[in-house]
C-alpha cells in the first residue's frame, strides 16, 4: 500500500470517529488528524512508500520532509537555548508533521533524523512531565532501525500505540482518542494484509505472513 492510501484510510477512520464523538469542526479535525497520523506511523520502520520512479511532486515532498526535520530541530534548539517555554502539544504537532513527511524518505540520514526527533520528544516529555510524550518519543527513536514490516506491523504494536494515545487523550480531555488512534494504526496493518507480501501479525512468535486475497 502507498502512503497516500494509508493516509486516506486513516482519515476515513478519523472521520467516522468524529461523527460518533463530536461534529464540532475543531474537535473533528483532531480525531481525523490523529487517526491519519496513526495510519502512517507503522511505516516509520522501513523504506520509502513512494515509487522509485519519483515525480517532481514526490521529490519535492521528500526534500521538504528532510528540511522540515532540520527546521523542527532548529526551532526546538532556539526555544531551549533562549529559555523560552514551548507548548508540549505544539511540540507534538510539529513532530507529527515532520514525521509524516519523513515516512516518505529512506536511508540512514532519514533514520537518524527520525531518531533525533524522537529524542527531542523524550526530552520534551521529561521536561513537561508527560509520560505519553516520552513514550511517543521512545517509539519514534527506536522504530526507524527495525526491519520493514517487522515489529511495528504486529498485533503487539497496537496496544503500545494505544497506551501512548491514552496519555494524549487525558491531555486533550477528549473521549475516544486512544481508540481512534488504535483503529487508525490497525487500519495500516489490515490494508497491508491485502497486499501480496502480507503482514506478520504475530511476529516473532509466528513468523508467517498473513495475507487476504480476493
Amino acid at each position: 500500500m502507498t502512503g497516500k492510501t494509508h493516509l486516506a484510510i486513516g482519515a476515513a477512520v478519523g472521520a467516522a470517529a468524529a461523527a460518533y464523538y463530536s461534529l464540532d469542526p475543531e474537535i473533528a479535525a483532531q480525531y481525523i488528524g490523529i487517526a491519519a497520523f496513526s495510519a502512517l506511523c507503522a511505516d516509520l520502520d522501513g523504506p520509502s512508500m513512494l515509487s522509485s520512479k519519483l515525480s517532481k511532486l514526490s521529490k519535492f515532498i521528500r526534500e521538504f520532509a528532510l528540511w522540515g526535520a532540520v527546521l523542527f530541530m532548529g526551532i526546538i534548539a532556539y526555544y531551549y537555548f533562549t529559555g523560552q517555554s514551548m507548548s508540549p502539544l505544539l511540540v507534538g504537532a510539529c513532530a507529527a508533521a515532520v514525521l509524516s513527511g519523513l515516512v516518505m524518505k529512506q536511508g540512514a540520514i532519514r533514520n537518524a533524523l527520525v531518531s533525533v526527533v524522537g529524542a527531542a520528544l523524550i526530552y520534551a516529555g521529561y521536561m513537561y512531565e508527560m509520560n505519553w510524550l516520552m513514550g511517543f518519543g521512545l517509539f519514534v527513536a527506536w522504530v526507524p532501525w527495525l526491519k520493514h514490516r517487522g515489529m511495528t506491523h504486529t498485533i503487539w504494536a497496537i496496544p503500545i500505540w494505544g497506551a501512548i494515545a491514552w496519555g494524549l487523550e487525558q491531555q486533550l480531555q477528549l473521549e475516544g482518542i486512544a481508540i481512534t488512534a488504535m483503529l487508525g494504526y490497525s487500519s495500516h496493518l489490515v490494508a497491508d494484509t491485502l497486499t501480496p507480501s502480507g503482514v506478520k501479525w504475530l511476529y516473532p512468535v509466528v513468523k508467517k505472513s498473513f495475507k487476504i486475497r480476493f
